[in-house]
């Protein structure tokens, strides 16, 4: 397995490194389901406000299939490592199990099953044709104001997407830890967006294009 360790506008330490290594090393128990590689960003928070959660690590672990992420803030780099690897250890858990379960050892409802109650579809016109025929999974963008006053774009993130379903889509938003996913839909071929609404319920908006 690779890991690579690298700072956000900040130095990391050899010793954080080497920690990292050790830890990371314990994935190597879900054999058929660890990560090929493992993507680890530490930060560092400088308003001296948020003391307690001074440091923040991400990990971002590539396995055979979905992305799997998590990130933890912290007073100290060490334990903001530990509450994101127990993170991705719960994610990495819970895409062994669904593959075991598709498998056929046992039939559990799916995600979408499950939301189905709770379920809220929104679809939204645009004034004007902004379909590219491009695909987009977990893209985001980070707007500053230009000095001019209008917007100004200051970070992209392009990613390649196979269409899939809402279950799909419900269940890597859960992967990667985040409370948005944005996809295609196999059956109805729009651009949609999933977001968790609050508790177990989730929400969807599709682009009638």
């Amino acid at each position: 397995m690779e890991i690579v360790v690298k700072g956000r506008n900040c130095e990391v330490p050899d010793r954080f490194r080497a920690h990292v290594a050790d830890k990371l090393a314990k994935l190597a128990k879900f054999e058929q389901h660890r990560p090929l590689r493992v993507d680890v960003e530490m930060a560092k928070e400088r308003n001296p406000r948020l003391a307690d959660l001074a440091d923040r690590v991400e990990l971002t672990a590539h396995a055979r299939g979905p992305v799997i992420r998590a990130e933890a803030a912290a007073g100290d780099p060490y334990a903001a490592l530990d509450l994101a690897y127990a993170k991705l250890e719960a994610r990495l858990r819970k895409m062994a199990d669904r593959r075991r379960v598709h498998h056929g050892q046992h039939r559990t409802p799916s995600l979408g099953e499950v939301s189905a109650d709770g379920l809220d579809v929104a679809r939204a016109t645009p004034e004007r044709d902004n379909s590219s025929g491009t695909g987009f999974t977990d893209a985001m963008t980070a707007v500053a104001d230009d000095g001019d006053g209008g917007p100004m774009v200051v970070r992209e993130k392009v990613h390649e997407a196979e269409p899939m379903t809402l279950d799909q889509a419900l269940y890597e938003m859960e992967l990667v830890g985040h409370d948005f996913y944005l996809f295609v839909d196999r059956e109805t071929a729009r651009p949609s967006v999933v977001y968790r609404r609050r508790a177990y319920d989730y929400g969807v908006i599709r682009l009638d294009v």
